[in-house]
């Protein structure tokens, strides 16, 4: 009769044990992101100037080695970190496919260029 309590009492607890870890893990999984994704947490538009817009955004990314956060095709993505490094912006491919990617003279961003001649001007602070 002892030895059955026994028994069931180290069941439980390694019940228990295993739900605690359980709940654990869900909670440090919940809000952490994919190896190798970014996602926008902020994006601010000024547009009180004519003619002009002004966008700020904030991106979170989970990078790998040898990457850092970077913008490929208008979208927050991991980069090959060379490419920052180097400050040659266009070969992250930033602009979407129908525009024309263009260095700023200082290497301090890009310009994309769209058929109509509209030009988007990114800078990295």
């Amino acid at each position: 009769m002892q030895l059955l309590r026994v028994a069931w009492a180290l069941t439980g607890a390694a019940i228990c044990c295993f739900l605690i870890l359980l709940i654990h893990s869900r909670l440090l999984k919940e809000g952490q992101l994919a190896a190798g994704t970014c996602e926008i947490v902020t994006l601010n538009k000024d547009s009180s100037q004519p003619r002009r817009t002004i966008a700020r955004q904030t991106a979170r990314c989970a990078c790998k080695k040898g990457q850092i956060a970077g913008t490929t095709r208008a979208r927050p993505a991991c980069v090959d970190a060379g490419i920052v490094r180097k400050r040659q912006w266009c070969e992250m491919v930033p602009c979407l496919e129908d525009e024309g990617c263009d260095l700023l003279v200082n290497k301090s961003g890009w310009t994309c260029t769209q058929p109509g001649g509209r030009v988007k001007t990114t800078t990295v602070s």
